[in-house]
């Protein structure tokens, strides 16, 4: 499986991946600045957390026009796998190729804890390992990470089984008290329609040894290298 870990000004998120695929799963690993415009020989494309651009203006908002962009909604159309991650979701979102956005928390507060993800939709390149309802330790480090979307794109979404992850309780229960960052729905990752571009809050990527306290990380991303058999 050939992945690539984007790059921005700004980006910070990007050695944690590169260390996982490469070190951890020993999945051949480059990274890609955002300056690049053929990235037609990867499986799998990372946009990491970080404060892409300073987050100036807002999260996302100006690395959505970066040249890379263009490549990426390139290799996504043609099918490829995108996931982004944190910073990564935002600009998703910010890029058009994800819907919804993600506003400031609802605290206003930067949260950096632990949460639980429960599966919601195991038919997805990126869950197909999980199991359903199955709840992952895996941490948040953000300030902007309340997804919002208006009542048709939710039910769309709904509909779709574009919702992959929620926050939850450690038996799986969604309970106001944990939404870190009042999410609408808890939602805290969704694909598109196709199923091949995910983006979710949480960072899998900082929970793939068990020195770091879980390893659920390796779920999400064993998933994504089960897929290349069939790409």
């Amino acid at each position: 499986m050939k992945f690539g870990v984007v790059q921005f000004p700004g980006t910070w998120s990007d050695h944690d991946c590169y260390h996982v695929l490469s070190e951890v799963l020993k999945q051949e690993t480059e990274y890609i600045w955002h300056h690049a415009t053929d990235i037609s020989h990867l499986d799998c494309i990372i946009v990491p957390g970080g404060f892409s651009y300073g987050d100036y203006l807002r999260p996302g908002a100006i690395a959505q026009f970066s040249p890379v962009m263009n490549s990426i909604k390139k290799f996504s159309d043609s099918g490829g796998l995108v996931l982004g991650i944190c910073n990564g979701f935002q600009i998703l979102c910010e890029s058009g190729l994800l819907p919804g956005a993600l506003l400031k928390n609802e605290s206003l507060q930067f949260r950096c804890q632990w949460v639980n993800l429960k599966v919601e939709n195991t038919n997805n390149p990126f869950t197909k390992l999980c199991e359903q309802n199955q709840v992952l330790k895996i941490p948040i480090s953000h300030g902007d990470g309340r997804y919002y979307a208006e009542p048709r794109i939710l039910n769309e979404l709904k509909n779709n089984n574009q919702i992959l992850f929620k926050y939850s309780s450690e038996k799986g229960l969604h309970e106001k008290s944990y939404n870190p960052n009042g999410s609408i729905e808890f939602i805290a990752g969704i694909s598109n329609k196709e199923g091949n571009v995910v983006g979710m809050m949480p960072h899998p990527e900082r929970c793939c040894e068990s020195i770091l306290g879980s390893t659920d990380g390796t779920k999400i991303f064993n998933s994504i290298i089960s897929n290349k058999k069939s790409i």
